[in-house]
């Protein structure tokens, strides 16, 4: 009805384009927002610090160190239930090559082993 009253009068109705109003404005900002939150868990996937819960108390298998011997070859340092094992895997296999002697938990239980006096006998 007010459309009729303003072409009676001689009068252009306003035209509205798309980028008129706070709409756009909250659209863009509300895309950006998504994006910022892809990226974030993406990055945070990416690092493996998101593991879906999986981290809750202490693993069964640990790998201590990984040293590549090159040819996706490598040799393994994993503790399995207390005991130290020496594993070298290649793309198609993976061998046991030793049981190693269980070494300190912690920096201070090795610090303190290191400088302990000799014990005389």
């Amino acid at each position: 009805m007010s459309h009729l009253l303003i072409l009676a009068q001689g009068a252009t109705p306003p035209v509205q384009g798309w980028s008129d109003g706070p709409g756009v404005v909250r659209l863009l900002l509300a895309l950006i927002v998504v994006l910022g939150l892809m990226g974030a868990c993406l990055w945070l996937v990416r690092r493996g610090g998101w593991q879906g819960g999986s981290r809750r108390g202490s693993r069964a298998v640990q790998i201590e160190t990984a040293i590549g011997l090159g040819d996706r070859r490598q040799l393994v340092i994993v503790t399995v239930e207390g005991r130290r094992l020496l594993i070298g895997t290649t793309p198609m296999h993976v061998s046991l090559l030793t049981e190693l002697a269980p070494g300190p938990s912690t920096f201070s239980e090795a610090l303190e082993t290191r400088l302990a006096p000799p014990q005389a006998s």
